[in-house]
Order: C-alpha cells, then structure tokens, then sequence
C-alpha cells in the first residue's frame, strides 16, 4: 500500500509521522520532495525560493516526483510505503498553473503510479498563524498566510477530485487523536 500524508508546512506531518514509524517499523518511509540524493538537492532549492521563475519551480518537483518514483516507489511496490507529501503539493504549489496542465505532468511525472490512500491534516487561519508566529520561516512559509492557506485550499480540492481513498484531519485537535484517526484509516 502506498500512502501520502500532506497538508501545509506546520500541520504536524513530521509529528504524526514519527508515530506511524513506531507502529510501522517495516514500512518504507519517504518524502517529496527530497525522498531521493538528487531530490535532496532539488528540495534544497524549493525550500531556500532558488528558482524566481514559477515554472522552474514547478518542474523542480516534477523532476523530483520522478526520481522518486524510480528510486523508491517502484523497488517498493510489495512494501507499505508512507510518504511526506506528493504529488498533490506539487500540484498546489504550482497553484499559478491550469490544474489539467498540471494533472497532465504530474501523470508523466509518476507513470501512472497514485497512491492507494492520502491523510490530509487542515490548520485552520488562526491556528496556522499561531503555529507560524512561533518558528522561523523557509523561503515558502515565508510567503504568508494568505498564501499557504490558499495551498491548503487548493490541495483539498485536488484531494477532493482524485478518485483516491482520503481522511482530511483538523490538525488542531490532540496528537494522539490525530494519531487514532489515521491508525483507523489506514487499517480500516
């Protein structure tokens, strides 16, 4: 089974999946992007806002969609894989673009290969601002608010369309909660 959990910088991705790391210690866990040595270097470049252009950004993650793939999914494909985001970020983040352009990459891009299940955790405005007060921003938090919130937005309505078995989680609720909800989906 492959499983992405996604949702805006903050939501408590890295929380919720070190708890899946204990109660899955067989898994292969992973990450978009970054999951691979050259999307290591291409997160580098997103993080740190390298690219000015919107497109070079976009095909920043295109490129590390399909290292990935190669280099992790596939071999993996027997295994439970969880992943730190997907494609569904890549396609938010490119939110300047048509969403059947970006479908259209995203498809070249993973070979036809989606995840069987994505968890999504939601912040809402004033429980991201809280969360973001409280850290010092990368180049994409450092964005705003209104930005990131319009990822969100955007990522929920991608989840929303996609015909991919999906919880969306209010990421304000309790750890363990969080924590409970997922064990139940992913299980269920």
């Amino acid at each position: 089974m492959y499983i992405v959990i996604e949702g805006i910088d903050t939501a408590g991705k890295s929380t919720q999946l070190d708890i899946l790391k204990k109660n899955y210690p067989d898994a292969v866990f992973t990450k978009e992007p970054g999951g691979t040595k050259i999307g290591l270097e291409l997160r580098d470049m997103v993080l740190n806002a390298r690219a000015k252009s919107k497109i070079a950004e976009m095909f920043l993650f295109l490129a590390d969609r399909a290292e990935h793939l190669e280099e992790v999914v596939k071999p993996n494909r027997g295994k439970t894989i969880i992943s730190d985001r997907s494609f569904i970020s890549g396609m938010a983040y490119a939110k300047d673009f048509p969403i059947e352009m970006t479908m259209e990459l995203n498809k070249i891009a993973l070979d036809g290969i989606f995840p069987d299940k994505v968890i999504m955790l939601e912040l809402s405005p004033q429980e991201l601002s809280r969360r973001l007060a409280g850290k010092e921003n990368d180049g994409i938090e450092s964005r705003g608010i209104g930005y990131l919130l319009e990822i969100q937005s955007k990522m929920k309505t991608i989840i929303g369309d996609l015909n991919i078995d999906n919880l969306i989680v209010d990421a304000s609720t309790p750890i363990e909660d969080i924590a409970k909800k997922i064990e139940e989906f992913i299980n269920g």
